[in-house]
């Protein structure tokens, strides 16, 4: 079933674009559906997960920070696992991590000498 939108504005027509192209970018030349972990995201929605503005996002990029960036033409794409792993590397370390850290350190510092 096809359902058809007036569009109104050019705002609307990239929003509508955007969808298209993300479709079609999820699926490989035979049709089969990538994997999740390949989801592309546009700056907006890479914003959006990161809770920063799409300015800060273009920053980020700009100073090669956020992984899994792929550009085609003037648009970039986000993979999303690339933004996760992003959030993922600011974890903090708990005590007991922060503490066997240490140890193997100290071990492997005392064995080499």
């Amino acid at each position: 079933m096809v359902i058809i939108h007036q569009i109104d504005s050019e705002e609307q027509l990239i929003i509508v674009f955007e969808r298209v192209v993300r479709k079609v970018l999820k699926e490989s030349a035979y049709g089969v559906p990538q994997p999740p972990g390949d989801e592309l995201l546009t700056i907006q929605e890479a914003a959006a997960l990161l809770h920063l503005s799409v300015p800060t996002v273009y920053g980020l990029n700009h100073r090669s920070l956020l992984p899994g960036v792929c550009k085609k033409g003037k648009r970039l794409y986000f993979l999303k696992q690339g933004i996760l792993d992003y959030i993922k590397s600011g974890q903090k370390q708990t005590v007991e991590e922060l503490t066997a850290s240490a140890v193997d350190r100290f071990r492997k510092a005392n064995n080499g000498k």
